[in-house]
């Protein structure tokens, strides 16, 4: 380990900074390999959720609507207007369901946000590292 006294030769500060530039990009890059590989899964578990779901559910809701057309002509209304009634409420809950779904598959929704910010810190300390001397004399 160098003492802060001794003095540093330009190669010597470019070779340094070349090896902790290349050392950091390594290191933020497997950061973001891990993030992109965790949010793949992350996506992939929940299609895989949506699916089954939507399997299980599907006849169980058929059968439910039936159901409530029933229970309106039970309650006197015409066959045809407890069916638009039970199709129109499923349809508007569906189509709110489905905005909801899309957009929380947007794009912006899967960045990697850990590692753009560990990137914006990164590059703010290097800027930091580069306007001070850190105790080294300048080479004249």
């Amino acid at each position: 380990m160098r003492s802060p006294t001794t003095e540093r030769t330009v190669p010597g500060i470019l070779t340094d900074l070349l090896t902790q530039f290349t050392q950091l990009l390594r290191t933020e890059g497997e950061l973001a390999r891990a993030e992109l590989s965790e949010k793949v899964n992350q996506v992939g578990m929940g299609l895989t959720l949506v699916v089954g779901g939507a399997v299980l559910l599907i006849p169980a809701l058929v059968i439910l609507l039936g159901a409530a057309v029933a229970a309106l002509e039970r309650a006197g209304y015409a066959p045809h207007w407890a069916a638009l009634i039970v199709g129109g409420a499923a349809l508007v809950i569906g189509l709110v369901l489905l905005m909801i779904g899309i957009n929380r598959l947007k794009a912006e929704s899967l960045m990697p946000r850990k590692t753009m910010r560990q990137l914006r810190e990164d590059t703010s300390v290097a800027k930091k590292q580069m306007g001070s001397d850190n105790g080294y004399k300048r080479a004249a």
